[in-house]
């Protein structure tokens, strides 16, 4: 079996962007006919940039080999331009080929990949969504404590036993920083207003983005304890795991990290400073689902467990699926509310979501096929925006709302 033919696709994510302002698929044929799908989670460059990093990879370590060869394909990526180090755009790239490779050997065996990589542990999986507030306007409204808890009694509701918000924003180009007494009231305030709601029906899942220093993650982390979140994630921004271990080790709260991480170096760095008790790697980041598979191995080891981070399109979803189904010490999948909207559009036929779990299939591969009609009228990508933005100015204890930190056109 050879690899014959790449495409890519830019997808635009229309208005509100739930998942960010675009997705990269990749499919990948086989010169007997076979074709998987994959998809990159990589927002360093504008999408044009990224196919055109795509092909490179395509035509030097993958066109005409065997889609098999996930390990010959793994060190040669990862070695480009006498490199042997984790670098984020080319193991975006190598990631979303990876999991076409995978979807094409499931296919080629009549499996899906989880059968592949050790095998079914669970017949569902437990998830979670964020809280995405509308107001009486019909607008999205992440600034209110009250609105959040509406929304997470409304979650509850539809079955979810956990829900996750980040009202400790902004997120600035300078972090870390100090955030503002006024973020660390709003903090405590959303959690306390939000365990009122769910009682013990949800877990907390408490969010931010790398944007504190860890003296000021401390501060805020001893606010919200008594709330009991099921984790922190990412207090300070990444890059110095001993700073996080200063966190981790000053709070009982776990700590959750990974969605910018790379390769099992840099997760295998996390573990060893005790940094995090859960790792939220992004397949389409990652390396893909054998490295994957390697850092939850790394990560069982370590008692620790893994929450497969999720904020793009539903290919990386399905291959976090897999993952996940044969993953012993899997905890939770993020889910992009029930999986409905412009995730289930454009896929032949929606990931199934029932009562707070997401239920494998047992398709062969990732188990999905994207409806090109739907992927066909939303390309190309025409904005310039990237994928996710932060900020450009630093941080200003006066602006701490959301509307106060949106992009500057």
């Amino acid at each position: 079996m050879q690899i014959e033919r790449l495409e890519t696709h830019i997808v635009a994510v229309p208005p509100p962007h739930i998942g960010g302002m675009y997705w990269i698929f990749v499919s990948l044929t086989t010169r007997c006919g076979i074709t998987g799908i994959g998809e990159v989670y990589a927002s360093t460059f504008h999408p044009k940039v990224m196919e055109q990093a795509l092909k490179d990879v395509f035509e030097r370590y993958l066109q005409g080999h065997n889609p098999h060869h996930i390990e010959r394909f793994y060190r040669e990526c990862y070695s480009s331009g006498f490199t042997q180090r984790p670098d984020l755009t080319m193991m975006g790239a190598f990631s979303g080929l990876e999991m076409a490779c995978w979807d094409i050997i499931g296919k080629a065996c009549d499996k899906p990949v989880y059968e592949l990589i050790g095998g079914k542990v669970f017949d569902k999986l437990r998830s979670y969504t964020y809280l995405y507030p509308v107001d009486k306007n019909g607008q999205y409204n992440y600034d209110s404590p009250e609105l959040a808890a509406e929304c997470a009694i409304a979650n509850k509701e539809l079955g979810f036993t956990a829900v996750k918000f980040d009202p400790a924003g902004p997120y600035s180009a300078y972090s870390g920083h100090q955030i503002a007494l006024s973020s660390l009231e709003r903090s405590a305030t959303f959690c306390e207003k939000i365990r009122q709601a769910v009682g013990n029906d949800c877990d907390l899942l408490f969010g931010t983005h790398g944007q504190m220093t860890p003296a000021s993650a401390i501060r805020l982390a001893r606010r919200i304890e008594p709330y009991d979140p099921l984790w922190f994630e990412e207090p300070v921004p990444p890059g110095q795991n001993a700073a996080m271990a200063e966190v981790a080790a000053k709070t009982s709260i776990p700590i959750a990290t990974g969605e910018r991480l790379t390769t099992k170096y840099e997760f295998h760095d996390v573990l060893q400073h005790k940094a995090a008790a859960i790792l939220q790697m992004n397949l389409g980041r990652v390396g893909g689902i054998l490295e994957a598979k390697k850092i939850a191995s790394l990560a069982e080891v370590h008692y620790c467990q893994i929450a497969p981070h999720l904020y793009n399109g539903p290919v990386g979803a399905a291959a976090s699926i897999q993952l996940a189904t044969a993953t012993p010490n899997f905890l939770i999948q993020e889910s992009v509310g029930t999986w409905d909207g412009f995730h289930a559009e454009i896929l032949e036929e929606k990931i199934t979501w029932q009562n707070g779990y997401i239920i494998p299939n047992d398709k062969p591969g990732l188990g999905i096929n994207l409806n090109m009609e739907v992927v066909k009228a939303h390309s190309p990508y025409t904005d310039q925006r990237l994928h996710l933005i932060m900020d450009s100015r630093p941080y200003d204890i006066h602006q701490t709302g959301s509307e106060d930190w949106k992009e500057l056109d």
